[in-house]
């Protein structure tokens, strides 16, 4: 696998690691990550719907699944850590679930410090490669910007 030389890196080239700093409250920017309509305005359309037991990802009209993914941790509005596997695409779907874990910690001044990590990916290198460079870091920039603006940072 191909060492990801985007900001969004470990020194372990199955690990995709980025922290992001949000002037938001740990309880918002759970919200934010679980409840669709947020998800939408920032995480290419998808409606992402998180319950303890699972992470659902639809497409944007509802009609077709991205993703199904078991939830192996549920501490809100701290932790949260999911299967990934994506559904969209047959080569994505064929790929072993790598594994994303959500860090969220407040920060005194009122900010939140949120810390992804995308790891197991050795043996899904079409999703490594999806996720690095532009993919994860789009998504964590819009999220940032909805939650310090209210707009998306993608009309």
């Amino acid at each position: 696998m191909e060492r990801d030389r985007s900001c969004f890196s470990s020194g372990d080239p199955a690990t995709r690691t980025a922290p992001v700093f949000i002037k938001a409250s740990p309880e918002a920017v759970w919200d934010a990550i679980t409840k669709p309509e947020f998800t939408t305005k920032y995480f290419y359309g998808s409606r992402i719907e998180v319950t303890p037991e699972r992470r659902l990802s639809l497409s944007p009209d509802g009609a077709d699944t991205w993703g199904y993914n078991a939830v192996a941790e549920w501490d809100p509005p701290r932790r949260l850590v999911h299967e990934w596997q994506s559904l969209y695409d047959p080569e994505l779907a064929a790929e072993e679930p790598s594994r994303v874990t959500w860090e969220i910690e407040p920060q005194d001044g009122g900010f939140s410090k949120l810390t992804v990590v995308h790891d197991r990916l050795d043996n899904a290198p079409k999703t490594a490669a999806s996720v690095s460079g532009a993919g994860w870091m789009m998504v964590l920039s819009g999220l940032k910007t909805l939650l310090e603006t209210g707009e998306p940072l993608v009309g």
